[in-house]
């Protein structure tokens, strides 16, 4: 089993607790409950494993974790990249999903009635509803309530409880988010989302269009249901940010140094935001300070990079049945994603390719040929692992609670998961 950063499990080999890197050990607890598998698309199970056992912060910089049996989303939602189970070493380790088990329960049913209480339209309501089906990650409104939890924590102890808005808020996550899919179906006249046939190739891409602006006029009542104009203004920002980010995917910079500063800022306006911006609003209605309310937004921003850097990553090197669409999609697409801007420096031929969005023939084989050549799958790891690592160093700065260790926990899933 490989290690990773300060929050990395390490392997037990020949019975000697050892890091594959040779780094010096240390103990770390974690708190977990496990669960067998269920019927319910949210619940989760993991084998049994008891004491953790972390390497140093430079451990395992240049190769791609599997945290071996440690947590995986039952029916392959959010899975690690090994099934073995861990040794037996004592203390139990906290899943996120099954921590948090009552408060997503019914969370997918809770959206589609929203949807279908605000139109008569059949049709309408059965486009909009098509994601909302349970078979999601369910990430966005696991964080949100997590975060919620640990701020709640945070501020007045264990005996807070989850504010009915703050769940509204994890819903509302996952609406913008699922809008913001249906439109990129449109756009990107996508064939396959979620291991079956997309919005677009179902119905009428001017009916899909507006379903997509339906769920977000939806959410935005709930926006405004919620009574506090400082979380209207964070969350309105989302979609403000959604869509810049899709006209800077459109475009393109003549120079490299600009070209990555674009990808990360489009990056951060189409995945990290919603993130950021929707951990965020649940610390406002927590009533925490200031500075809180900034800790959250910085570790939604930084787990929204890790993500997305992992699922640029995940294009190259998963199965199109493990993803559930098309591999190589962004470089059909056009779009230079971060293990294509770090192959140039290998490779600057990549440069007219990306300036021509790989639209002649045989660009978008050589540019795959070329990445895997290069060292740009491994530095986009890299990278993913700083932000990673920042997310889980601002989450350990909350009251020690199993949130906050959920919190922590997060960063590995979303750092080792292979869809």
């Amino acid at each position: 089993m490989a290690c990773l950063s300060s929050s990395r499990l390490c392997a037990r080999v020949q019975d000697k607790l050892m890091c594959q890197f040779g780094h010096k050990l240390r103990k770390q607890t974690v708190f977990v409950k496990l669960k067998p598998p269920g019927p319910s698309p949210l619940r989760t199970f993991g084998k049994t494993c008891q004491t953790v056992t972390t390497c140093g912060p430079t451990c395992g910089a240049g190769s791609l974790p599997v945290p071996g049996g440690l947590v995986r989303r039952f029916a392959s939602n959010l899975q690690s990249t090994s099934t073995g189970s861990l040794p037996d070493y004592g203390t139990q380790i906290i899943d996120p999903y099954r921590l948090l088990e009552d408060d997503l329960n019914g969370i997918y049913e809770d959206i589609r009635s929203e949807l279908e209480r605000n139109t008569n339209q059949s049709e309408l309501n059965t486009i909009a509803t098509y994601y909302f089906d349970g078979q999601g990650k369910a990430l966005r409104p696991m964080v949100a309530i997590l975060m919620a939890r640990a701020v709640n924590y945070h501020v007045y102890g264990e005996n807070s409880a989850l504010l009915p808005s703050q769940r509204q808020v994890a819903m509302i996550s996952e609406m913008i988010h699922s809008a913001s899919l249906i439109h990129d179906d449109v756009i990107d006249q996508s064939d396959f989302r979620r291991g079956k046939p997309s919005v677009n190739v179902l119905w009428n891409h001017k009916k899909v269009a507006m379903a997509g602006d339906f769920i977000l006029a939806v959410a935005s009542m709930m926006i405004a249901r919620l009574r506090s104009d400082d979380v209207t203004l964070v969350l309105s920002q989302v979609v403000t940010d959604l869509v810049q980010g899709e006209f800077m995917q459109l475009g393109s910079k003549e120079t490299e140094n600009e070209r990555f500063a674009h990808y990360l800022t489009k990056t951060y306006r189409k995945t990290a935001s919603l993130i950021a911006n929707s951990v965020k609003a649940v610390a406002l209605l927590s009533g925490a300070d200031e500075s809180t309310c900034e800790l959250a937004f910085q570790y939604g921003r930084n787990l929204g990079l890790a993500f997305q850097l992992v699922d640029d990553l995940l294009d190259f090197v998963s199965s199109a049945q493990a993803m559930g669409k098309p591999t190589a999609a962004d470089l059909k697409l056009g779009l230079a994603t971060a293990p294509v801007l770090f192959a140039c420096e290998k490779y600057p031929e990549l440069n007219p390719m990306i300036m021509r969005r790989f639209q002649e023939s045989g660009d978008v084989e050589k540019a795959f040929e070329l990445v895997h050549k290069s060292r740009g799958l491994e530095q986009t790891r890299f990278l993913a692992r700083k932000h990673g690592a920042e997310a889980a160093r601002l989450a350990a700065d909350l009251a020690d609670s199993p949130y906050q260790k959920g919190l922590v926990l997060t960063t590995d899933l979303v750092l080792n998961r292979i869809k």
